[in-house]
């Protein structure tokens, strides 16, 4: 991730993501979904003293783990995206981080996924069952983490994390890779539980 050209808010929440990372990563993996208000350390302070001991030095965010998601809900389900287009935050939440593990394939691989949706593209549900099916059962897959964050009328960020092999050394840097247009549907929808909680107003 290149550090060049950041904005401060992009700097706060770049870092913010990092104690995501390590945060979520300190678990281990196979994991259900996890979401992160992202809240004004400031604020934080001011409200809860107690804490100021646990809050990172210099911080300007700081994450907060939200409670879990009903157990009905997986990784790139499409009961995720209902929920999150019920999800809302108070004016207090700077922004919101989510974290799933998906599957990913090599591009040859989207021919396996074809032929196991065309027969169900009626049917959604039928088609996101198939697809995760079809993945998680494909020899050249791999388990990654998506990290998607993004601030109320500010900057996103989205990043993923490879699931190293076993022999890798535990204590190795977490390695985060991002891409071009990564989950942009994750991220719109990330945006609109933040403007969920304007509209109440």
């Amino acid at each position: 991730m290149s550090e060049e050209n950041v904005n401060p808010e992009s700097d706060a929440l770049a870092r913010c993501v990092r104690e995501v990372v390590e945060f979520v990563d300190a678990g281990g993996w196979d994991q259900p979904p996890q979401m992160f208000a992202l809240v004004p350390t400031e604020l934080l302070a001011a409200a809860e003293p107690s804490l100021l001991d646990q809050l990172a030095d210099g911080a300007e965010l700081t994450p907060i783990e939200q409670d879990p998601f009903p157990d009905d809900i997986s990784g790139g389900s499409r009961a995720l995206d209902e929920f999150l287009a019920t999800t809302s935050w108070p004016e207090s939440v700077a922004g919101c981080a989510l974290v799933q593990e998906i599957v990913i394939l090599p591009p040859e691989a989207e021919s396996d996924l074809d032929e196991a949706l065309v027969p169900l593209l009626s049917d959604r549900d039928a088609a996101d069952d198939a697809a995760r099916a079809a993945a998680e059962s494909h020899p050249d897959r791999r388990s990654a983490r998506l990290i998607a964050a993004v601030l109320r009328d500010g900057p996103s960020l989205c990043l993923m994390q490879l699931r190293p092999d076993e022999d890798v050394d535990p204590y190795a840097p977490i390695e985060l890779l991002t891409y071009e247009n990564l989950a942009p549907n994750l991220v719109s929808a990330l945006y609109a539980t933040l403007d969920a909680a304007e509209d109440d107003d």
